[in-house]
């Protein structure tokens, strides 16, 4: 493995960016639960600490052993792990008179520091926190002030160990990416060398070591992630991988005779599974969403299972699991983030299905797994397509699923992704869909009054799904796409746009 850094999870939300920030730097990083450490930190040259909903000063707060890591180690505290640093070395953290939250700018950098090298006073940083560091510890020295926050950077004398009270992993910090290029490059000594040339090269070995002779099923999706892994267990084993393309009767519109014909010129071994009875059937009168993705998942190992049968002496099932599907199933590797939603393919397999499970992609953010799939010669037309979520349709259908309200999604959600391609607009966003609404509504159409249904369009710009912003579509766009819904999809009489972004509201609805 290359260099490697370990971030220690506190609960922020944020965690997740600073991964990310790290591996832009082309520096692998991976993030474990504070009550977690690994036993072995040899192999890291470098910890950060993350922020947290935690106040350093309750009961319960999150208390690692960091005897071999603090001194020993270069070591990166950032909101509460600064306070967390300060409070239990002899500093003071006591409740800020004011909340402090948002923009600020530094007012105050200690002159000649590595730590803060190129980065000027002036520089926005991003708060977030209601404690702030009233007293340094005494070994503690002094390095950039705000005008609201005196102690916002600090470090420990004579160690690698520095403290901060802003984060500089979100967008808002403006130099935060070379406040960690500073501390990674400049003061840890990291070199630059995670980069999806070597992590194919990395990936392809591991893979031909773990795997040998063993035969390999892979369930394709026709996404980024499963075609990407399909590529490197190919480049791993070549023929014994036996890729399997299931029709679950939620896809997109002629969706499954369109990725089958993908696949043909990729060299792959695929067989097309229609199942869609077999899905529909068993989320016959399901309304509720984790019910429904649950269905969905073990409809999927069943099938799974029965295709798994048929090929003789098959010991592995490969799945396109990314880092964001785990960081958000089991909170950030089992530490104390929030669970957001579950997943279809993680969790893990029954044990009537004897198959060991290998995830090729499971430490990569989705724009890395692009990266890789440009870097082992994959066409453009498909990595950049939209995410699709695992379920389908099945959950931006809210309410129950039958046959008829897939078929009207797919006729609005056609409508829809064909109309950003024809304008344009297709690779300006990052996923796209429609959401059938569980109500209707009154319409006139013609000299009739209509009672039928809503649906809700939805655009987002993102990078790996973790946050995302509404795109701004033309109106005119708009216009124009909810006029062809309205007037050829039968039984669609109103057509919203969703302008929420996440946080707070999810990319999908359910």
């Amino acid at each position: 493995m290359h260099n490697n850094v370990l971030i220690l999870d506190f609960g922020s939300q944020y965690t997740q960016l600073i991964a990310r920030r790290v591996r832009e730097l082309n520096i692998y990083s991976e993030i474990k639960p504070y009550n977690k450490l690994p036993e072995d930190i040899s192999s890291y040259k470098a910890v950060i600490l993350s922020g947290s909903p935690f106040s350093v000063r309750g009961e319960d707060v999150p208390h690692p052993d960091l005897s071999e890591i603090k001194g020993k180690i270069p070591l990166l505290a950032i909101c509460y792990g600064a306070q967390y640093l300060a409070h239990f070395n002899g500093g003071n953290v006591a409740p800020s008179a004011t909340r402090e939250y948002g923009r600020a700018k530094l007012s105050y950098i200690k002159e000649g520091e590595d730590f803060l090298s190129e980065i000027g006073e002036g520089s926005q940083v991003w708060m977030s926190h209601s404690d702030t560091i009233k007293e340094l510890p005494e070994s503690a020295v002094l390095l950039a002030s705000t005008h609201d926050v005196e102690n916002a950077a600090f470090k420990i004398d004579g160690e690698k160990t520095f403290g901060i009270q802003f984060h500089p992993e979100v967008y808002h910090t403006k130099d935060g990416t070379q406040l960690l290029k500073n501390f990674l490059v400049n003061i840890a000594g990291l070199e630059q060398d995670w980069t999806p040339d070597a992590f194919v090269e990395t990936t392809v070995a591991e893979l031909k070591q773990k795997i040998g002779d063993d035969k390999v099923v892979l369930g394709l999706s026709g996404g980024v992630d499963s075609s990407v892994a399909a590529m490197l267990l190919h480049q791993a084993i070549g023929k014994n991988l036996y890729c399997i393309f299931v029709n679950n009767g939620l896809l997109r519109k002629n969706e499954f005779e369109n990725v089958l014909d993908q696949y043909k010129h990729m060299g792959l071994n695929v067989k097309g599974v229609d199942a869609s009875a077999r899905f529909l059937d068993a989320l016959a009168g399901e309304s509720e969403p984790e019910k429904k993705r649950k269905i969905i998942g073990k409809a999927f190992i069943d099938v799974f299972d029965d295709e798994a049968q048929q090929i003789k002496d098959v010991k592995w099932l490969a799945q396109g699991t990314i880092y964001p599907d785990r960081i958000e199933s089991v909170s950030a590797s089992g530490g104390p983030s929030a669970v957001i939603k579950s997943h279809h393919n993680v969790g893990g397999l029954p044990d009537y299905m004897k198959l060991e499970v290998v995830e090729p992609l499971h430490l990569l953010f989705k724009d890395e797994v692009r990266r890789v799939g440009k870097s082992i010669g994959m066409e453009d037309f498909i990595l950049g397509r939209h995410p699709f979520p695992g379920p389908g349709l099945g959950i931006r259908i809210l309410g129950d699923i039958t046959a008829e309200k897939v078929s009207i999604l797919q006729e609005v959600d056609a409508i829809f992704i064909d109309g950003l391609k024809k304008w344009g607009l297709y690779d300006k966003v990052w996923q796209a869909g429609a959401m059938l609404l569980p109500v209707n509504s009154v319409g006139v159409m013609g000299d009739e009054r209509t009672y039928e249904k809503c649906v809700a369009l939805r655009a987002v710009e993102s990078t790996d799904g973790m946050t995302a912003d509404w795109v701004n579509l033309p109106y005119e766009f708009l216009q124009k796409t909810s006029n062809d819904i309205i007037n050829k999809v039968k039984g669609v009489n109103r057509v919203v746009y969703d302008i929420s972004s996440k946080p707070p509201a999810t990319i999908e609805w359910e």
